[in-house]
C-alpha cells in the first residue's frame, strides 16, 4: 500500500483573542510527500506546525480544501491518539469490542472474544482483560489503545504522539514493543512527533514539516532495531536537530 499526498491545502477561521476578530489559520499549505510500502515514516515540527492536521486527513476524520490523498490500494486504516480514549466505565475487553459491529449471534460474539485475546497477547496485556481503565499505568493504557486500532487489522498505522505522556522508560520500553508490533504485522505507519530521538528510532525517512508544509526529508540508514547509544544514532540526532531549528 503506497500513499501519495499532492498540494494539501487546509485553512480554519478563529477569533482572535485579543481582539475578538476573525482570522484565518493556514493548517497546510501546498504540503506533498510520498509513503511507501511497509515504510515507518516519520512526520516531525514543533507544536503548531500543521502535523495532526495532516495525519487527521489521511485518516479522513477532516478533509483538505484542495490537494489530493491516493492510496494505491483500498486500505484499513487505525489512528492511536495522544492519549488513549478509553471509556472508564468499561473493562479492556469491553474497549476493545467497540472496534468491531456489534456479534448478531454467538458464533460471532465468540470470534470476537478470540481475536480480542490474540491482540491482547501481542501487546503483553493478556492478564489485563477484565480490569477498568483507572486500574491501568499510562503505559498499559496506551498498549490498550494500540490493540484497539490492531483488532482492525489495519494496513496503515496513524500514530499522533502516542508516546509523549509516558515517563522515560516506559517510553523506551514501548518503542521496543511497537518496532517489534509492526515488523511481525508489516504495517505501514505513520508517525507524528517532535521528539527528535523518536524520529531517529522509528523513521526510514523524516519528513521535515514547519508551517504548514514539508520543508526537509531526511533518510535515516540505520539497520533496526536500532540501539539510541550509538555514534551513528546520536549524530543523526544532531544533524535533524541542525536541520529542524
Amino acid at each position: 500500500m503506497k500513499l501519495i499526498i499532492d498540494s494539501l491545502c487546509k485553512s480554519y477561521k478563529e477569533k482572535n483573542t485579543s481582539d475578538n476578530k476573525e482570522q484565518t489559520i493556514h493548517a497546510l499549505r501546498d504540503c506533498s510527500l510520498e509513503i511507501e510500502d511497509r515504510s515507518f515514516a516519520v512526520i516531525a515540527g514543533r507544536s503548531g506546525c500543521g502535523k495532526t492536521t495532516l495525519l487527521k486527513i489521511i485518516a479522513g476524520l477532516e478533509e483538505a480544501d484542495s490537494g489530493m490523498v491516493e492510496f494505491s490500494t483500498k486500505a484499513k486504516i487505525g489512528f492511536m491518539f495522544q492519549d488513549p480514549r478509553l471509556l472508564p466505565w468499561l473493562t479492556v475487553e469491553q474497549n476493545l469490542a467497540l472496534a468491531f459491529p456489534r456479534p448478531e449471534n454467538p458464533d460471532e460474539k465468540n470470534v470476537i472474544k478470540q481475536k480480542i485475546q490474540s491482540v491482547l497477547e501481542m501487546v503483553n496485556l493478556a492478564d489485563r482483560a477484565v480490569s477498568l481503565p483507572g486500574d491501568l499505568s499510562g503505559g498499559m493504557a496506551q498498549r490498550c489503545a494500540l490493540a484497539r486500532c490492531l483488532c482492525r487489522n489495519p494496513e496503515l498505522l496513524l500514530l499522533d504522539e502516542p508516546l509523549s505522556s509516558l515517563d522515560a522508560f516506559t517510553r523506551v520500553k514501548l518503542r521496543e514493543e511497537l518496532e517489534k508490533l509492526r515488523h511481525y504485522l508489516g504495517l505501514t505507519v505513520i508517525l507524528v512527533t517532535h521528539d527528535m530521538e523518536e524520529a531517529v528510532y522509528f523513521g526510514d525517512r523524516i519528513f521535515l514539516m514547519n508551517d504548514g508544509t514539508i520543508e526537509n526529508i531526511l533518510p535515516i540508514p540505520l539497520l533496526r532495531p536500532r540501539n539510541f547509544r550509538t555514534v551513528e544514532f546520536q549524530e543523526l540526532c544532531k544533524e535533524l536537530e541542525q536541520k529542524f531549528f
